[in-house]
Parts: C-alpha cells; structure tokens; sequence
C-alpha cells in the first residue's frame, strides 16, 4: 500500500470514529510527532529512566515473552 493510500484509508478510519477518546489519543499523538524542538522531560521523567537504566544495568529484566504473559495476566483479572 502507497503512502498516498495508506493516508485516505486513515483519515477514512478517523471520520468513522464515535469515541472522543480515540481521536484525542490521535490528536496527541499526531501532535507530538510533528511538533519540532527538543522534548523537555520532567525531572520525574530524568529520575525514572536513571532508575531503569539502573536496574538494566544490574540484570533486573524479563523477556517480552515474560512481560506479554504477565501483562495477559493482569488484563484477564480485570
């Protein structure tokens, strides 16, 4: 599929939208990926990744596969 074609078949997929919801999520994101500058983080944000960049750096991971299967997991509990 073109880029051309892949463009209608969104917009055609976005006007049929009911949810507010999803097409604030796509608003957002849209935003985000066409906005030019520097990203600032938040100091939360900076602390966040030092710690899991800590923590990767001291072996404490799982595999996707691990992750998937937890997250199946909690999602089948709600």
């Amino acid at each position: 599929m073109s880029t051309a074609e892949l463009k209608i078949s969104v917009i055609h997929k976005i006007t049929n939208l009911t949810d507010t919801r999803i097409v604030e999520q796509i608003q957002r994101l849209l935003d985000f990926e066409l906005e030019e500058g520097i990203y600032s983080l938040s100091k939360e944000q900076i602390a966040r990744i030092t710690e899991a960049r800590e923590e990767y750096a001291a072996g404490k991971v799982i595999s996707e596969k691990q992750a998937n299967s937890e997250i199946d997991k909690w999602l089948s509990e709600r």
